[in-house]
Formats: structure tokens, sequence, C-alpha cells
């Protein structure tokens, strides 16, 4: 069964289903379980076809959220797919530009946050030079 990520040679591809209102993130045949894996600890939820030996597997926006909170967290799992290494590709009707820079920030601010939280182990002792005297 083809998909657009192999039809592209992406990772991720974002996108509303032709004919529904369904927010689809599909991924390549053979794609890593990580990367499923990932995409569910995003909120999307996973979908296989033929049940029980997995042909084709898809990721879905929870259609119970209203239209802009799935645009909103289809467009806030690209900054996290990103910095894991995958190559994704939104199309302009489901992306947020506020929706994805308000991850990049929560992001960058979770990659702080651990830093500020260890503080560098204090140093040695150095030795210090002996003193000058001046005559």
């Amino acid at each position: 069964m083809a998909n657009l990520a192999d039809e592209y040679g992406t990772d991720v591809e974002i996108y509303i289903k032709a004919l529904t209102t369904t927010i689809h993130a599909g991924t390549p045949s053979g794609a890593p379980a990580k990367l499923h894996d990932l995409l569910e600890q995003l909120g999307l939820e996973r979908h296989e076809y033929p049940m029980g030996a997995p042909l084709y597997i898809w990721h879905t926006v929870p259609e119970h959220l209203g239209a802009d909170e799935q645009k909103h967290m289809a467009t806030r799992a690209i900054p996290a797919l990103l910095l894991a290494g995958y190559e994704v590709t939104c199309t302009p009707d489901v992306f947020n530009e506020a929706a994805y820079r308000q991850a990049v920030h929560e992001d960058r601010t979770r990659a702080v946050r651990p830093a500020a939280q260890h503080p560098a182990p204090a140093s040695s002792p150095s030795h210090s030079a002996p003193a000058r005297h001046t005559p």
C-alpha cells in the first residue's frame, strides 16, 4: 500500500486526508518502531491495516478535538520530530505558526532547564602561583 511518506521520501507527512477532516501523520513503509512510539507520545493515535499483521501503519490526531485543536496538536509535534532527527513535511492547511513557535520555545526551555538544575561540579582547587615579592 503506497503512502505519501513513501512517495516523497520523508519520515512523516502531516496532512488532511482527501474528502475528510482527519489529520494524518503518514510514515514510510517499514518505519522504525521508535518513530511510531514518538508519534504516540506526542498524542497521535496509531492505526494499522490489516489488524494483527500490520502492513500499513499511520497515525491521526484524535478526532474528538476541535479542528483548531487538531491543527495545534499536529503542528506542535513537528519540533519534537525534527529534534529526534526525522524529516517532516506538513501541509499549509494544517500548519499553525503560533503553535509551532510555542512548541519550539518549550523544547528549548526544557533543554536548558536540566542543565540549570545540575550545576557543574566544583573544580579541584588549583595551586596558586607563588606570590611575587618586589624589592
